[in-house]
């Protein structure tokens, strides 16, 4: 069986942000941040200790992603969603939220284990190729309007 020193370790040591939040709380507080969440979002674990992870979407609260979340949450289920976040300077950033629900030994929910990877590379890079592809496409209806325009003018 793993220490719960090296459990720690481990954890300490993700590259993505770990968040543990309190299902007894009906505010879901944050009750653990590791130090990738610190990197990540820029707020320090005494400043989101406690608090609802609500706080990283600031207003922006009307995101499809969120339906989803809200679901795992109220029936103690799990997911992984994409979804727009905010660091503490204002700045946006695209995080993919493995969410899943911990039970405990007499299967009642006692708490939510979040894993954020930052993932806004990828998604600026899809969002490029879909205005690219948009690009192409109206390019190829010009280019067709002129190729009928030119041809019907022929003697």
């Amino acid at each position: 069986m793993i220490n719960a020193q090296l459990l720690q370790i481990v954890i300490d040591a993700s590259n993505d942000g770990i968040v543990i939040a309190e299902r007894e709380d009906k505010d879901l507080p944050l009750i653990y941040v590791n130090p990738a969440f610190e990197r990540l979002t820029g707020y320090t674990r005494d400043e989101v200790l406690y608090q609802d992870c609500r706080f990283l979407q600031s207003g922006d609260r009307d995101q499809p992603a969120l339906i989803a979340i809200r679901d795992a949450l109220s029936n103690g289920g799990s997911c992984r969603e994409t979804l727009r976040n905010y660091r503490k300077d204002g700045t946006p950033f695209w995080n993919e939220l493995s969410l899943s629900t911990v039970y405990n030994p007499a299967d009642k929910q006692t708490y939510f284990v979040g894993v954020q990877k930052d993932v806004s590379v990828q998604v600026k890079a899809q969002q490029r190729v879909a205005q690219l592809e948009t690009q192409v496409a109206e390019l190829k209806a010009q280019l067709a309007v002129l190729k009928a325009t030119s041809g019907s003018n022929k003697i």
